[in-house]
């Protein structure tokens, strides 16, 4: 597809850049590059207001439908809003779950009454979104989820027991879409629903999971008789709708998470000059290589936003997670030797670790959420290629 944009386009990164100039400051001066990888537990009430600010503006879901409450953004512009959101440094989205992942998957499959309950709360920045899908013993493949949802026969209710593992921001959030097994007698990826699922109830609880890095962004939910607001679609039909959704994940919704790795290595580079580590050529090397598969990663992601995203991943959406995990495991790394001695030393009390060194703990969990590279390269080679599946052990 073409990379270059028309003079329309232009006049719309002019608009979002004049918005972000005139909004981001004052009360939003200090969430400037905040929020991002390792970062995503500063500031959580600031950054909701921020998602109102946006909303205020027009500016959540603007690839959305319009008669969905979307601006009908093309491509071309959903790529310039997030090219200008990262070079203003605004900070990392605290609404991206429900605004990228729950409001497409509405509006492909959920109902109109679903639609008009849900989508409000998205688009004007006031309700907060979680993921329900990873468990202690279903992590990268859904096949083994045994949380469940069995139906009340007199009320049509549906009640959700089990527990779900690595949940970003659980405890920020209004909602959690929850994939649980709707047939006990089920297996593998058959007889599994996809619900709705209010966070706010006596039966949930979060529990945070500390982390490397002293944060606990990520948490343990547990459903205990859990009420589910909604059902999405038919019982059974949760893994056709989850996989749909992951194919919005790593969609449009991978644009702001570019621009965030750009920032990242915007200053990894002025590091480099500044300290004489760029004078080193394999550290050169090693910054011209992140250069390049930052731009690889780019061109992917518009080759796969080409493609109708509700037909789900395809060749291209399989290689994704596996290219950006990796990539971004290594640019951690790098920012550690680019720091030279420094990457070992903070400087006073309270002792918090740095923006850089926080990458450099939390990107090594990259290769491992949300599937992986092991996982993600069995998925490539039996869905992406067509090959055998691998044999297992008995």
């Amino acid at each position: 597809m073409k990379l270059t944009f028309s003079v329309e386009d232009e006049r719309f990164r002019a608009e979002i850049a004049g918005w972000l100039k005139e909004n981001l400051c004052g009360e939003f001066e200090h969430l400037k590059f905040r929020g991002g990888p390792g970062d995503e537990h500063m500031f959580p009430e600031e950054r909701k207001r921020w998602e109102q600010q946006l909303a205020a503006g027009n500016w959540v879901g603007i690839g959305l439908p319009k008669e969905s409450g979307g601006r009908g953004a093309s491509i071309e512009q959903q790529v310039i809003f997030a090219e200008e959101y990262a070079r203003a440094g605004a900070p990392g989205r605290i609404g991206h779950i429900g605004e990228g992942l729950t409001a497409p998957t509405l509006i492909a499959f959920g109902s109109e009454e679903q639609k008009a309950k849900y989508l409000p709360g998205i688009l004007n920045g006031t309700e907060f979104w979680c993921q329900g899908y990873s468990e202690p013993s279903a992590g990268s493949d859904l096949a083994n989820v045994r949380t469940r949802a069995v139906q009340d026969a007199a009320t049509g209710e549906w009640r959700i027991t089990g527990q779900k593992i690595w949940t970003s921001l659980a405890h920020e959030s209004d909602w959690c879409f929850v994939i649980a097994r709707t047939d006990p007698d089920s297996s593998a990826h058959r007889g599994l629903g996809f619900f709705l699922v209010k966070m706010q109830q006596p039966e949930i609880t979060v529990r945070p999971i500390e982390q490397l890095t002293g944060t606990s962004e990520f948490n343990e939910v547990f459903f205990d008789d859990a009420v589910a607001a909604d059902l999405v679609g038919q019982p059974g039909e949760g893994w056709s709708i989850a996989m749909a959704l992951l194919g919005f994940e790593r969609g449009v919704s991978t644009l702001g998470q570019q621009m965030q790795f750009q920032n990242e290595l915007n200053e990894i580079i002025r590091i480099a000059r500044d300290n004489g580590a760029a004078q080193d050529p394999g550290i050169r090397q090693r910054l011209a290589e992140a250069h390049t598969g930052l731009r690889l990663m780019r061109y992917n992601a518009m080759r796969m936003l080409s493609k109708d995203e509700r037909s789900g991943p395809d060749s291209s959406a399989l290689v994704y997670k596996l290219h950006w995990s990796s990539w971004h495991r290594n640019l951690g790394a790098l920012a550690m030797d680019v720091l030279g001695p420094e990457a070992e030393i903070m400087d006073s009390a309270p002792y918090n670790l740095t923006r850089l060194q926080s990458l450099f703990l939390f990107t090594r969990s990259d290769t491992i959420y949300g599937g992986t590279n092991q996982i993600q390269r069995n998925i490539i080679a039996e869905r992406g290629l067509g090959m055998p599946k691998e044999a297992k052990g008995r």
